[in-house]
């Protein structure tokens, strides 16, 4: 991917500060309930939210060109572990508030201070909403916290372009690789950027199909579909038996996202997607288009239900709860939703079933690729030795086992799954351990006020108000203010 340049980095930071913002305050922490099993979501991993009006104008203020990355030059290898003798200290920054969160963090923490007795680490445990505007405060400054929260995307990427965090792809890649190796590639791609990593991921969730077996079964579909071309025969089959196919609550505008960004991911693949955001190509390229014509493809086989223009996510989530619709493409966070808009939660859990988003004939994505987000640790231009070690630390098998047995994650590090006992929960931990690229949410990717464009142009495009070229082009032309 190529790495953007810019005069300004300090506006850059702080419209990226705001964007990020903006996020964290759309979303909610919240514990799903999956089959007895609970799991701790945050903002990126519940449904997104339409930018505010404050956050898109900051946005909008940002330079059309980014900072001279300062980050990007190749670090020395590190040949050994922290020393354990001179007296180290480094702050630590993450929002995991909750009483089984802050305890389990800060025990990893005592523990890795009680191996090395040199090393002391200041812990910050910050809401999503102070945690996000304390964080653009020291930014501004230049002075970043030595490992803090991050979500991946376009405000990581701009602090690494104003030289702001520390690239640790060569701690990544001693000893052969053997850290890079524990990782999902997919998961850990969310914290590189151009060809560099500035963080490593603990935690990824991403969107699938969810749906009621027991309709499935009354529609005569033996199995999910595993290609594009059998889903709209399986929703032949669900109209046939009188079922609706697809629940969708677009009048909240994100829903349909995932649709349009799944099916570019799809079509267009990993390369699709990067060249359009480093500008050497376009979001009105071929595969882009062609996603908006397969979205409008669906409503002209009557795949949703009749009012899913003005209907919102709960009443989506109600439509799945009460089975009058067999499936919707969701993220991991449905289950509890659903569950909780149900009739009867035992016997919604019990039908509920997941598969991977189909392939589709033709498309240059790999179709193992996923989409969704999670949560990670971003490393501080100044961090210590020991603060990648401590993060190398937090992504131990052990770590993930732990973290996942507290239903604190879906792990990322290969064994991590064995903490995992929910079979949904598995299914979907498994399809992320075969991705090698995940793709960001386009609003956390993007920001908020291109996210906000792309949110209604696939509104327009499943009203029928545009035509896939159109909505393409009005992405592109909002890409080139935003992105140069």
């Amino acid at each position: 991917m190529t790495v953007r340049k810019s005069n300004n980095a300090i506006r850059y930071i702080v419209a990226a500060g705001l964007a990020a913002l903006v996020c964290c305050m759309c979303g909610f922490l919240a514990s799903a309930a999956i089959g007895g099993v609970y799991l701790m979501t945050r903002g990126t991993d519940s449904p997104p939210a339409a930018a505010t009006g404050a956050a898109t104008a900051a946005a909008a203020s940002a330079p059309d060109e980014p900072a001279e990355p300062t980050g990007t030059a190749e670090p020395p290898v590190p040949t050994v572990e922290p020393t354990g003798t001179s007296p180290v200290t480094f702050t630590w920054w993450h929002i995991n508030s909750s009483n089984e969160g802050r305890d389990y963090w800060q025990t990893l923490a005592d523990e890795y201070m009680a191996v090395h007795p040199n090393v002391t680490i200041h812990v910050t445990v910050l809401e999503n909403e102070p945690f996000t505007t304390k964080l653009t405060t020291v930014m501004q400054s230049g002075d970043p916290p030595d490992l803090f929260q991050s979500w991946g995307g376009r405000t990581l990427n701009e602090y690494a372009e104003a030289g702001l965090l520390k690239d640790i792809t060569a701690y990544l890649d001693s000893d052969g690789g053997a850290w890079r190796g524990t990782f999902s590639p997919g998961a850990l791609g969310v914290y590189s950027y151009g060809g560099r990593n500035y963080g490593v991921p603990w935690d990824m969730g991403l969107v699938g199909f969810w749906y009621n077996k027991q309709l499935f079964a009354s529609a005569g579909i033996p199995n999910p579909p595993a290609t594009w071309s059998d889903f709209f025969i399986d929703i032949m089959k669900l109209q046939a038996a009188g079922i609706i196919p697809v629940a969708l609550g677009e009048g909240d505008r994100w829903p349909g996202m995932f649709w349009y960004a799944y099916l570019a991911t799809r079509i267009g693949g990993q390369a699709a997607f990067e060249s359009a955001y480093d500008r050497t190509g376009s979001f009105a390229d071929p595969a882009f288009v062609e996603a908006g014509r397969e979205l409008q493809k669906l409503v002209a086989n009557s795949a949703f239900q009749e009012d899913f223009l003005t209907a919102s996510y709960i009443d989506e989530a109600t439509a799945m709860g009460y089975g009058d619709a067999a499936m919707e493409l969701m993220g991991q966070w449905a289950p509890m939703v659903d569950r909780d808009n149900s009739g009867d939660p035992q016997d919604f859990l019990e039908n509920l079933g997941w598969f991977p988003f189909p392939a589709v004939e033709g498309g240059a994505g790999d179709p193992d690729d996923v989409f969704g987000g999670g949560n990670g640790f971003a490393v501080g231009k100044n961090a210590p030795a020991e603060a990648v070690d401590f993060a190398k630390y937090l992504t131990r098998v052990e770590a993930q086992i732990r973290c996942a047995e507290e239903n604190l994650c879906i792990p990322v590090v290969k064994g991590g799954e064995a903490g995992l006992t929910d079979p949904l929960l598995l299914a979907v931990q498994r399809q992320l351990a075969k991705a090698k690229y995940l793709q960001l949410y386009y609003d956390q990717y993007l920001g908020p006020y291109l996210g906000q464009v792309v949110y209604d142009s696939v509104w327009d495009l499943l009203a029928g108000r545009v035509t896939p070229e159109q909505a393409a082009q009005t992405i592109e032309d909002c890409a080139q203010q935003e992105l140069g």
